[in-house]
């Protein structure tokens, strides 16, 4: 008898070496391959006249067979099976190559259908390697819309439908989980149904009900877990941060510019949130170098003043330390103790005093540091706090439950505010997504007297030209970037692209110009080093592979090269740019590429045109998928097997339909089903 965990090997036609296979497609047992979800269709199921096919049409045909015979190519060494077909209309020739057993199932007389390609010989039309089935089986390869499935080598599409045809009587058996109201309410089919109908729809109604019902199922779960987790931040109690109205207005009225109107709000929204008794959990959302950590810095002020510890931490020790200087210079006027300790570096406030490890971790549990910044490894160190009011976290702005708990672990009568930056360009699909649970501030407003970076796709025949215009640059006193991309797949970090890239520049483009080097396998002090001559305006151009960290503040540099554009998607391309452009001189991004192809063309020129982040990442995300936004495979985006984050009505009624749930029974106790159902897909979603 077969069940849901009978394995795969145990199926009809499926022995040892087509189950290795199978394992590929992590097809282990009978319920991986009833979700092994189709990722396309053909529709065949318009049977046409012979009389009416037309070269690259994808139809079916309806015929009797009038002669059928193998034979053995001369020239390719290949077996030919040869067979005339016809109906009321006409005669058309099938071939198929390499498949001998045909003539064995098949004979004069019988009548078939054809799926497959319209193909011309020069002479006549007519099919190669179609599908075919008898008219009087119940056909599952042709006459019908065919499912077409994620395959690997040796394994054919008509073996995972055969296979798939086998375990359909199971799909009645499968339990629903969802409660009959939300079915209704949604307008939602059964699951059992949906299955069945994914894998055999009948028509595009049926394809289109099973779809929903399916990408709901996947949003629903992701959507809960949201839910839950800000219904358990909710009901944790913080440390209210009083809002120090004479003391902000002091830091504000210090500063060398004028805030933002997005600025302001931002920080008004944050402010309002810390002074809450439960947890701030808010994500602060602005292009490079829009001002986000003047942002931070107000917060921590208020913190520090209400006698609380804050914690700032950075993705790389380059901006931690940059982190440190910036509040430092920012905060002076107020004679707080600001510590930084990373793996290789440790200083409170300006003491060039050498401090060692244990010391400032004694400091930092006594309450004396009021401002501590470090990378992410400051979680994992043993450290106690005293009194921690707020966590600032750059460029991470997934930081999930298991890292909370660490948090709380450290504050265990109280959890600290929580506030993420990030400059990644987040479309609304996926705010509301993935942060759902976050309340988000957004800062759209560039600095003051800065000036719109004049972008230009560069072709191969105008380098030179580009070149000639850096020298001039170069001869002002500005300085350049040149971002290198990954092109082999074994060099993980871009290095070699970049250590051929600076060979180059140095030798043979720029031989006069200092030339620094910045990738991912260089020490940190080498790092170091190379960053504080490029800032000093001792390096006139740094060659760096995409890994150069977001944030890095050099207002002098005004060029930017960025090597194979077309292999970035737009909004790290849109990172990039916001590297430059940090003064009032006028900034130039060069987009060097070599490809032609028109849609390359159209991205690269959506760049140009436009220097609006969200608008380019939602582009991207339509045009090329999530990858294009955080990277291939990258961490924090659900695997999903059907849905899309771009499917925003789902998405709007999956929350919905999660928020009711939640709010009638927060643990889930009044809906077993769905309980177990979110227990078992928890780890799989959980966007840590």
């Amino acid at each position: 008898m077969i069940t849901f965990d009978t394995k795969i090997s145990a199926l009809t036609k499926v022995g040892k070496t087509t189950s290795r296979r199978l394992k590929k497609l992590d097809i282990n047992n009978v319920w991986d391959l009833i979700w092994h979800l189709p990722r396309r269709y053909e529709d065949y199921s318009i049977i046409k006249n012979i009389s009416d096919l037309k070269t690259n049409d994808h139809t079916t045909i309806k015929g009797r067979i009038e002669l059928i015979s193998s034979r053995r190519s001369r020239k390719k060494r290949m077996n030919l099976t040869e067979c005339l077909l016809s109906d009321k209309s006409g005669s058309i020739k099938i071939i198929w190559f390499n498949q001998p057993y045909i003539t064995k199932q098949l004979k004069n007389g019988d009548e078939i259908y054809i799926s497959g390609k319209v193909d011309n010989d020069y002479y006549n039309l007519q099919f190669s390697n179609p599908m075919w089935e008898k008219t009087n089986a119940n056909t599952i390869h042709t006459a019908r819309i065919v499912p077409i499935y994620p395959s690997t080598n040796n394994i054919t599409q008509k073996q995972i439908r055969f296979l798939i045809k086998q375990i359909t009587p199971l799909f009645t058996t499968i339990s629903e989980w969802l409660p009959i109201e939300i079915l209704k309410q949604y307008d939602l089919i059964p699951l059992p149904e949906a299955l069945k109908k994914i894998h055999w729809p009948n028509n595009t109604d049926d394809f289109a009900a099973a779809e929903k019902r399916l990408k709901f199922d996947e949003l629903f779960i992701i959507q809960l877990i949201q839910e839950k987790n800000k219904s358990a931040i909710s009901s944790q109690s913080a440390h209210p941060i009083i809002f120090q109205e004479t003391k902000t207005k002091k830091l504000v009225k210090s500063l060398p510019f004028t805030l933002t109107d997005d600025q302001k709000k931002c920080a008004w929204e944050i402010l309002i949130d810390i002074a809450k008794p439960n947890p701030m959990n808010r994500l602060l959302q602005g292009d490079v170098g829009s001002g986000k950590t003047v942002v931070a810095a107000i917060a921590c002020l208020n913190t520090s003043f209400s006698g609380l510890q804050s914690v700032i931490l950075a993705p790389t020790e380059i901006l931690a330390n940059q982190h440190w200087h910036t509040l430092q210079n920012t905060l002076k006027q107020f004679e707080l103790n600001i510590g930084l300790l990373t793996r290789s570096s440790r200083q409170i406030n300006t003491d060039a005093t050498k401090i060692t490890k244990p010391k400032i971790i004694n400091k930092i549990a006594a309450g004396k540091l009021d401002i501590i910044i470090g990378t992410h490894a400051l979680l994992q160190e043993k450290i106690s706090f005293k009194n921690l009011g707020l966590i600032v976290i750059d460029e991470q702005h997934r930081f999930g439950v298991e890292q909370r708990a660490k948090l709380k672990d450290k504050t265990p009568k109280m959890l600290p505010h929580f506030l993420s930056m990030t400059a990644t360009p987040i479309p609304r699909s996926l705010a509301l997504t993935l942060y759902g649970d976050l309340n988000i501030s957004i800062i759209k407003q560039k600095p003051p007297g800065r000036k719109k970076i004049i972008t230009k796709v560069v072709s191969a025949i105008d380098r030179e030209k580009a070149y000639d215009f850096i020298k001039n640059i170069i001869k002002q006193k500005q300085q350049v970037y040149v971002i290198c991309p990954l092109i082999e797949e074994s060099d993980k970090l871009g290095v070699k692209a970049a250590t051929d890239e600076y060979a180059k520049l140095t030798k043979t483009i720029f031989p006069k110009n200092k030339i620094g080097l910045l990738h991912g396998k260089l020490k940190v002090a080498v790092k170091k080093e190379v960053m504080n001559k490029f800032k000093q305006g001792k390096i006139d151009i740094l060659v760096s592979t995409s890994v150069i960290e977001v944030g890095v503040d050099i207002p002098n540099a005004t060029v930017m090269i960025i090597e194979g554009a077309d292999r970035f998607g737009l909004a790290q391309l849109h990172q990039f740019r916001g590297r430059i452009g940090r003064s009032d001189k006028q900034s130039y991004c060069f987009l060097f590429t070599d490809n032609k192809s028109q849609k390359t063309v159209d991205r690269l020129n959506a760049l140009v045109n436009s220097d609006n982040g969200l608008d380019l990442a939602e582009y991207d995300m339509t045009q090329r998928g999530m990858g294009e936004i955080y990277g291939t495979r990258q961490s924090g985006l659900p695997d999903l097997k059907i849905a899309s984050l771009t499917d925003l009505d789902l998405i709007k009624i999956a929350k919905q339909a999660a928020r009711d749930i939640i709010k009638n029974s927060p643990d889930l106790s009044l809906y077993p089903l769905i309980k177990k159902e979110f227990e078992l897909k928890y780890h799989k979603y959980h966007l840590e």
